[in-house]
């Protein structure tokens, strides 16, 4: 019979194996996979270990919520902190960003929501103006009509607009940033259909604006997102090997694992030591986003 430390070794490789061949990590860390760390598993069902925790407030961003539901994986949460500070540097004197829910320290179900689970998710509120072009903080979840306009006080009839400028500086500033990898940018199609409007008067990039185009998606399955924009980065090729998984499109400008070539003595050292090299990149995989209201 094989003894516990045999059969602890070969559970690992043929874990590290499946790996590898594309059958499946391990869900989460374990014993068996104690290297097993960072954004693990799909956005709904998944895990988070070594995360970074938002400050309560930054250079041109401010929490939404004191809650622990502060926590991503370092590059979510360094992007957004660098996106904010750059649409205040270019429009200086407005408002902060109103970011809200990340995830859990260590992931895992989080109320109002049936994502943010594995650190690669949060939402965002929009930047909006006075009627009188004022930037002013945005109050919280309102909802934006075709005409970019929100009743922010019913009693008071008080009306606030989408600031379409900033809005655009900060998916310029996040669709340009190629270390983050953005997947997605949730939000109601005629609440992009303004933002692209605009950036195509400003005469952005074709580029650039194709590729805001593809990350601004108004989800299927969940409400329009009329009220925020839900934010979801994509894997990297180092942490796919780790176990993180799904949650869209590996967009073909972003940047690619480079190809690892090791003779057959390498491969298995590498996974008898959990020292796997980075992968080859893969075709995009086309997980079902999911998004509940906030």
């Amino acid at each position: 019979m094989m003894g516990r430390v045999g059969v602890s070794m070969l559970r690992r490789l043929v874990g590290a194996l499946s790996c590898v061949l594309g059958l499946g990590c391990f869900g989460s860390p374990t014993p068996l996979a104690p290297t097993i760390r960072g954004s693990v598993g799909v956005p709904h069902h998944g895990t988070l270990t070594d995360g970074k925790a938002l400050p309560s407030h930054g250079p041109g961003f401010r929490r939404f919520r004191g809650d622990a539901i502060r926590w991503g994986n370092p590059r979510l949460v360094d992007a957004i902190m660098e996106a904010a500070a750059t649409v205040q540097r270019l429009r200086p004197g407005g408002a902060p960003l109103i970011v809200a829910d990340l995830s859990a320290q260590r992931g895992g179900k989080i109320p109002r929501h049936r994502s943010h689970r594995s650190g690669r998710d949060l939402d965002l509120l929009f930047y909006v103006v006075s009627p009188d072009g004022r930037s002013v903080q945005n109050p919280g979840f309102i909802h934006f009509g075709r005409d970019g306009l929100a009743l922010a006080d019913k009693r008071k009839g008080r009306f606030l607009r989408l600031d379409v400028e900033r809005m655009w500086l900060l998916i310029k500033a996040l669709t340009s940033n190629q270390q983050a990898r953005v997947q997605w940018l949730f939000v109601a199609r005629w609440l992009e259909a303004l933002v692209i409007e605009h950036a195509r008067a400003r005469g952005e990039d074709d580029e650039l604006v194709w590729h805001a185009e593809n990350l601004l998606r108004q989800p299927g399955d969940s409400s329009a997102h009329d009220d925020h924009i839900h934010m979801r980065i994509a894997c990297s090729p180092a942490e796919a090997v780790a176990g993180c998984s799904g949650g869209g499109y590996d967009w073909p400008w972003l940047p690619k694992a480079q190809p690892v070539e090791l003779s057959d003595d390498e491969l298995l050292a590498a996974l008898l030591d959990d020292d796997l090299p980075a992968p080859r990149a893969t075709s995009p995989d086309s997980a079902t986003a999911i998004e509940s209201q906030p």
